[in-house]
Formats: C-alpha cells, sequence, structure tokens
C-alpha cells in the first residue's frame, strides 16, 4: 500500500501494529511507528493505544510508558494496556503509581482495571490495599457477581495475605446476588491453590470433591493442587486414583509436575518401590532432564529412608542419563556418609575426580533497605 501510493488511514495503522504485536516483530512495530510520527496520526487515540498494546506485549515497557505519556488523547483502554505490560513485568509499584494518576487524567476505572490493581496487590501481598481495592469494587462495579476473573483475583489477593477464611468467603459470596451460585473452574481453582498453599490440605480435598460434585471438570492446575494435598496429608491410595483419573476419567496428559508431585507422594509414603516402577516406566517416553530430577527425588527418599541399595540404582539410572549432575553425587555421598559407609565415599570421591566436576559453590544474597 505504501509503495503504491494507497492513502493508509488508522486502520491499516492498528492492524498492522496488532499485527506486529502478534508475531513479535518488534523491528516492523517500530517501523510503523516511525510513520506514525511522520504522518501525523499520532494525534489518534486508536492508534496510541495501539502503540501503547503493541511495545507492553513486546516486553518493551519503557517505550510503552514514554508513548502513553507523549499521547495527546489518553482513554481507559490505553492505560489498561500500559498496566497489562506493567504486570507481565511484574513492575507492581509502577502499576499502583500509573493508577493513582488516573483522577489527574480524568480517567474511570472499569473492571479490567481493578483486576491489574488486584495482580499487584497479589504480586506486592499488600493487606491493607486490597482491602481498600475490595471496598472500591464492591461500591463501583455493577457487574462484580458476574465477573469471575475479578472475583478470583479478590480470591487470590486474601489467600496470598494468608487470610484463608476471607478468601472463602469471597468465594462463597459468588453468585449469592444474582442467585447464580455456579462457579467456574477458574474460581474453583483459585482457592484451591489458596487452601494449598497455606496448608489447608484435607480442606483441598473436600474442595476438589465439591467441585466434582457440582459438575466442573477438573483442569490439570486443579488436579496438581489435588496431588500435592494427597502427597502433604499422607493419602496414598488417594493420590494414585486421582492420578489415574487424570487419562481416563478427564481425557487430561499428566504433565511433568504431575509426575513429580506424584513421586513426591509415594516418597514421602515410604513406597519406594512403587515410585521406582513408575520413573522407570516413564524413562521411556519422557525427556531426559526430567527424568534424572525424578531419579533425584527417589534418591532423596531412599536416603530418608535407609534403603541405600535402591538408592545406589537410582543414583546410577540419573548418572546414566546425566554423568555431569553434581547433585545427584551430593545426595549420593549424604547417603553413604548417613550409613556409615566410608570406603564408598572415597571411592565416589574419586569417581568425581575422574570426571572432572566441580560442585557450584554456594553464596548468600543480603539485601540491605533503609
Amino acid at each position: 500500500m505504501h509503495l503504491n501510493g494507497i492513502c493508509i488511514d488508522s486502520y491499516t495503522l492498528c492492524s498492522s501494529i496488532t499485527s506486529s504485536s502478534y508475531v513479535k516483530d518488534v523491528n516492523f512495530g517500530q517501523m510503523i511507528h516511525t510513520h506514525v510520527r511522520k504522518s501525523g496520526w499520532f494525534s489518534s487515540v486508536y492508534v496510541g493505544c495501539g502503540l501503547v498494546d503493541f511495545y507492553a506485549k513486546s516486553s518493551c515497557i519503557k517505550n510503552a510508558s514514554k508513548v502513553f505519556d507523549e499521547m495527546p488523547v489518553k482513554n481507559t483502554v490505553c492505560m489498561n494496556a500500559l498496566l497489562s505490560g506493567y504486570s507481565e513485568a511484574k513492575m507492581w509499584m509502577d502499576g499502583l503509581a500509573l493508577v493513582r494518576k488516573m483522577p489527574c487524567l480524568s480517567l474511570c476505572l472499569d473492571n479490567f482495571t481493578f483486576s491489574a490493581v488486584l495482580r499487584a496487590c497479589v504480586g506486592l501481598s499488600v493487606f491493607e490495599l486490597g482491602k481498600e481495592v475490595h471496598g472500591c469494587v464492591i461500591r463501583k462495579v455493577h457487574d462484580v457477581e458476574s465477573d469471575v476473573f475479578l472475583q478470583s483475583l479478590l480470591v487470590e489477593m486474601y489467600g496470598k495475605c494468608g487470610l484463608v477464611e476471607k478468601a472463602r468467603h469471597v468465594f462463597d459470596m459468588v453468585g449469592f446476588r444474582c442467585g447464580e451460585r455456579k462457579k467456574d473452574i477458574v474460581l474453583w481453582t483459585s482457592m484451591l491453590g489458596v487452601c494449598g498453599r497455606n496448608g489447608k490440605f484435607e480442606e483441598v480435598i473436600s474442595l476438589f470433591n465439591d467441585m466434582v460434585m457440582e459438575g466442573i471438570k477438573p483442569d490439570g492446575v486443579a488436579l496438581l493442587t489435588i496431588l500435592s494435598a494427597c502427597s502433604h496429608t499422607g493419602h496414598v491410595n488417594l493420590g494414585m486414583e486421582y492420578f489415574e483419573s487424570m487419562a481416563c476419567k478427564y481425557s487430561l496428559e499428566p504433565s511433568p509436575e504431575h509426575y513429580s508431585c506424584v513421586i513426591d507422594l509415594l516418597c514421602r509414603a515410604g513406597e519406594l518401590d512403587r515410585a521406582w516402577k513408575l520413573i522407570n516406566d516413564l524413562s521411556y517416553k519422557e525427556n531426559d532432564n526430567f527424568t534424572v530430577t525424578l531419579w533425584g527425588a527417589l534418591l532423596s527418599a531412599c536416603h530418608n529412608f535407609d534403603n541405600v541399595e535402591l538408592g545406589k540404582l537410582a543414583a546410577q539410572r540419573a548418572l546414566d542419563l546425566d554423568p555431569q549432575s553434581d547433585g545427584v553425587y551430593v545426595l549420593l555421598s549424604n547417603m553413604y556418609a548417613r550409613n556409615g559407609m566410608w570406603n564408598e565415599i572415597e571411592m565416589l570421591r574419586e569417581q568425581v575426580k575422574e570426571t572432572g566436576l566441580k560442585k557450584d559453590i554456594g553464596h548468600s544474597l543480603v539485601d540491605i533497605t533503609r
């Protein structure tokens, strides 16, 4: 269009900018930005919003902020695009500072703005500000009962601050006013995660059963949470039932995280032979790096339960896959030391010297603030 002298309007520019953000082509997006400057289209709020969104999605947050500041006309959509970039970059304080400028810019807060502020509260674990935002949501958002995403963020905010009861209160009140009490998988997963992160593992199991009873199909995140809860409560058989139900009942393919949870479940309960069989079967279809981690977890459990013979086999399988895994050598040495096997430790040291492997030096980081 440009080479053929066809008029390029704001619709063309916005489409091109959006395409640049989708394909992650920063150079082309910057060329469009230059054309916008030269052609005078920067006065268009739609084009300006597109540029802010493009730079935010391309992780060029400074450029997005600069474009926003230079825009002659701003709206809430544009500010939300910049807030989204701050959230993705975990620049929580910058996002809150931007929201505080909204009254001066004569901009109104909408559901997306409140969601961005709540994400910042979750990131910073600031309870008092989160309560204030919750109050503003109740007063200003008329359709808060139908915005499950906003409700989920409220649940996560209270949960991140350790206030499980308040998170549960928000969860239970969803849909109370409008009479529709059905919650979606996002809200259920948020509440399950809150209970899991705060050590309420029995509540996780109870909540999961309630979710299934209401006809909600669990996703991978929900099942990962329930597997972790079973691991911490010693419900081995129940955890294995949930794990086996992923494929046969819910048509879900277990991820490396699910396998890690199951191995942790078996190792905590001392079911080392079952863990061995599962890892051994998994080693034929998963990547080597992940399988090495599982063999290391089994080796650590063998150390805790004084199962030296199985620990040696697990270490050998891990080293066959990754001879340079210094963590496996350390775990194996610790197991030998715990059982007074000093000759084996000396032989292991010689083996490490032959491979030329050196353990990474540990260090501490102290953050000094005024």
